[in-house]
Parts: structure tokens; sequence; C-alpha cells
């Protein structure tokens, strides 16, 4: 559990980092308490951008690395996370152990990058030519199972239209479903379920999209 002292410290830095690079971002500290065995946020700021608010549980990500020993658990680094409307948010996080060597709080950034990628891939098509370099030959993907296999085509949808879900218009989520559709995504057992939930629409919204 937090001492008081780093508690405040810790919450001057969460604001420090929000007021540096506003709204978009998102700095959030998870603290375990004598009556949690799994830690729950105490601390947030521009809650706006994930949706969580005090008393939420960590992504089950940060979970699965607090099962861990202590001892093996590091910090991570510059990764991306996504929301569940599509959004892309580029995060860091951190794992605060107290003087018994036990895991006290987390602390989180998350910054909501959705609209920078999106830039990026116009401003790619604005400067691209017919002259630059062939791109090396994609190889094939094996998949361990049809689960990954699903996860892979739905990202080549998402990559065909140049942009993240949440920025999507419905005429480009039928792109992408369609060619789901003619890849043979829907072949595997409950993949409705996931392309629905991955594109926030409803089931019946998508089976109209594969027309």
């Amino acid at each position: 559990m937090l001492s008081e002292q780093n508690s405040a410290f810790l919450k001057q830095v969460a604001k420090t980092v929000t007021a540096q690079f506003g709204e978009d971002c998102e700095a959030v500290i998870y603290e375990f308490t004598e009556n949690k065995t799994d830690p729950s946020i105490m601390f947030i700021e521009n809650g706006h951008v994930t949706n969580q608010q005090i008393g939420d549980s960590p992504s089950q990500f940060i979970l699965d690395i607090l099962k861990k020993d202590p001892k093996e658990i590091k910090e991570r680094y510059n990764y991306l996370t996504r929301t569940q409307d599509g959004r892309v948010l580029k995060t860091n996080t951190m794992f605060y152990q107290g003087v018994n060597g036990k895991i006290d709080a987390v602390f989180s950034i998350n910054f909501d990058a959705t609209t920078l990628f999106a830039a990026e891939n116009t401003l790619h098509k604005l400067t691209a030519t017919d002259e630059e370099p062939k791109k090396e030959e994609k190889s094939d993907f094996i998949p361990q199972d049809v689960n990954d296999l699903l996860e892979e085509l739905i990202k080549e949808s998402v990559k065909l239209i140049g942009k993240p879900v949440a920025l999507m218009t419905k005429e480009e989520k039928i792109k992408s479903i369609q060619f789901l559709n003619n890849k043979g995504a829907f072949l595997i057992t409950k993949s409705g379920d996931k392309v629905a939930k991955y594109f926030n629409i409803s089931k019946y919204t998508l089976y109209n999209y594969i027309g």
C-alpha cells in the first residue's frame, strides 16, 4: 500500500504529464489496498481517454504481469493498446515497488494517438510517388489456430482502409467487412461476434454489411 508521501508524488507526476501532453493523454494510478488482492484505480487524470474511473480494475495485461514474481516484473514502454471503440493508444506502464519488495502501485500513461496515425497515413498518400522502391514481398502468415488467423484477417481489413476503426465511415466499415467475407473469415466459428465487437456494430448490422 502506498504511503501518503509516495501517493502524493505519483499524483503530482500524473498531473504534470497530462498538463504537458493535453487532453488526449491519460495518467492513471492503480493501488493495492489491504482488502483487495488486485489493484484498483485510486487516481486518474483525463479518464475520458479510456472511460475509466476511480475504483476500476486494470487491464488483463497488467493483471497477468502482476501474477509473476515481483523480481521478474519490469516496466513496459511505448506499446500500443486499443479501446473498445477502436481508438489506438500509445501506452507506458510502470510498476511501483515498496520497501518490502512487493508491488504497491501501477502507474500508466495512455496517449490517444488515433488521429495521429490517421494523419500519418494521409501524409503518406500525399507524398507517395510512382518511383517509390518496391516493398519486399510479405511472407505468408502461419497461424497457430483459427483465432490467430481471424486476428490477422481483421488487421488486414483495417490496413486496407488505412485508418483506425474509430475514424472509419459506414462505407469504409462495409468495405473492411466485405474483405473479411471474401477471405472466408466468417467460416470461423463465432467470428461474427468478434468482428461485430471490433467494428463496434451489432450482429444485425454486420450481416447487412456482408450483404
